[in-house]
């Protein structure tokens, strides 16, 4: 095998591990919070976010004490900007759900992905090709197909999921601009941002959900076994926030929204396993299958020349075209 070969060959391997990382540890999270609130009526999900970043800065001062992670240096301005739009997503995401129906809720969960596009095109001058849209919009389509019923929406819950969506769609980008503006890795801005968002929502988070719950955290009657799972939740946790952010670095929030629906339909599959089989019907199987039939077209056809990839800035043109025309005079020149 060629040295070209071997290399493209490890780099699909590593996409791989990094996609199969991030989907197991995503619906681990899922299924595991959803009997911690479901069976246990932990509905503190602020305060159990703030305590997911308390373990991930717990386990990135570990690595950084063992020499795993450098020190490296990352501007307050981005981290505050970072923490502020990761918030706010965390924050609106919850509200979303508390005011609007289920169906509006999945709708705006599903219009990242246009807003995340939007985003890209604009700031990274991103091209998409027909085909990679197309293939967006099927994925959409089979999601939509699965997770949407009853739609009903108001003032107060449109701006809202408005909120949740754009400071969701900003946190993703960032993830992907930072680690390539400032040339750090994975493990490095994760360092940098949990111990601000673990202080920031553990401060918040309880009032938060108060206010959402009418619910005190410091009043829930904890038992061991729901101890054990809030405990569980957050190792996982660890996973799925170092997952998110290798994904995202090593592609783009486009493509993590994307193949990230994988994930919706495996929640799905296993809630119908494991909390009841009554949502199992004909529509949702069939947008299962569209989507999935979605997710290979992107794969494809972003993978392909010119399906996705990033416009040359005009700077850059202007520059070549000078260093052509000095090559140019330097010709004349030797005539």
């Amino acid at each position: 095998m060629s040295p070209k070969g071997s290399k493209d060959s490890r780099k699909l391997s590593l996409d791989l591990a990094a996609w199969l990382f991030n989907i197991v540890t995503s619906v681990g999270i899922i299924m595991v919070n959803k009997a911690l609130m479901a069976t246990y009526g932990f509905t503190f999900a602020t305060t159990l976010t703030g305590l997911h970043f308390a373990a991930t800065t717990i386990m990135t001062l570990i690595l950084k004490y063992l020499g795993y992670i450098q020190t490296t240096h990352l501007p307050s301005s981005d981290i505050i900007k970072f923490v502020i739009f990761s918030n706010f997503s965390i924050v609106g995401m919850n509200v979303s759900l508390m005011w609007n129906s289920v169906g509006f809720y999945q709708i705006a969960k599903l219009s990242m992905i246009p807003v995340s596009c939007f985003l890209e095109v604009v700031l990274d001058r991103v091209q998409y090709s027909r085909d990679t849209k197309l293939s967006i919009l099927v994925v959409l389509l089979g999601v939509a197909i699965c997770t949407v019923t009853d739609v009903s929406v108001n003032a107060k819950g449109f701006i809202a999921a408005f909120i949740a969506v754009w400071s969701t769609a900003l946190q993703q980008y960032y993830v992907h601009f930072l680690q390539r503006k400032h040339s750090i890795g994975s493990f490095n801005l994760l360092g940098h941002t949990a111990p601000p968002q673990a202080a920031s929502l553990l401060l918040v988070g309880p009032f938060m959900d108060y206010w959402l719950t009418e619910k005190r955290v410091d009043a829930f009657h904890y038992t061991s076994t729901s101890t054990m799972f809030v405990v569980l939740s957050c190792a996982i946790a660890i996973g799925t926030n170092l997952s998110q952010f290798i994904c995202i670095g090593r592609f783009t929030a486009v493509s993590f929204q994307v193949l990230g629906h994988m994930k919706t339909i495996l929640v799905l599959i296993l809630g119908f396993l494991f909390f009841g089989k009554e949502g199992l019907n004909l529509h949702v199987v069939v947008g299962m299958m569209v989507a999935i039939v979605g997710m290979v077209w992107y794969g494809h056809a972003s993978s392909r020349p010119g399906g996705k990839e990033r416009a040359p800035s005009p700077s850059n043109n202007i520059l070549e075209e000078e260093v052509g025309l000095v090559k140019a005079n330097e010709i004349d020149e030797k005539v």
